[in-house]
């Protein structure tokens, strides 16, 4: 590892870390657990109007963001691929920039589908709007902000 290259490198106990693949693990647990509190009765209120998909389930992660069963999936493959694509700096890159391109896609659908439309089958509510932007610029950043060395990133994946 050259000591000129980017702070976004670990080498503790033989184990090479990137900064990037460990915020895709963090990002990918987060997703998780926030997939499985989603279905979770008191965590989530209004649990018995939870519907499958559609702007009719009333059902309220931490009784602020509007959840579906497809909602909740959603964040349980987010999760998986977080945890799966932390394997390697590359893949672990490409899932915060690849997800964070799809929760400003969501956060613009969000602001141009009307909340009480047939449209609005994820669904979404305006305190999800704002975190889907909020996803969006934190995994974007997190994608495009940690860049290895070529030498590096040779030591990242091969590790």
């Amino acid at each position: 590892m050259s000591s000129s290259g980017p702070a976004d490198t670990a080498n503790i106990a033989g184990t090479h870390r990137t900064v990037s693949r460990a915020t895709a693990a963090v990002f990918g647990c987060v997703f998780l657990l926030v997939g499985i509190l989603g279905f979770v009765p008191g965590v989530t209120s209004n649990y018995d109007t939870l519907s499958f998909a559609s702007h009719h389930s009333e059902a309220m992660l931490l009784g602020v963001f509007q959840v579906s069963v497809l909602h909740n999936v959603v964040h349980l493959l987010f999760g998986v691929a977080g945890l799966l694509m932390s394997r390697s700096h590359r893949s672990a890159r490409r899932y915060l920039v690849w997800g964070g391109a799809v929760y400003a896609v969501l956060w613009v659908y969000g602001l141009l589908v009307p909340h009480d439309s047939a449209a609005n089958f994820v669904p979404v509510n305006d305190a999800d709007d704002w975190l889907h932007l909020a996803l969006a610029v934190l995994m974007l950043g997190s994608g495009f902000a940690t860049r290895l060395t070529r030498a590096e990133a040779r030591d990242s994946d091969a590790a």
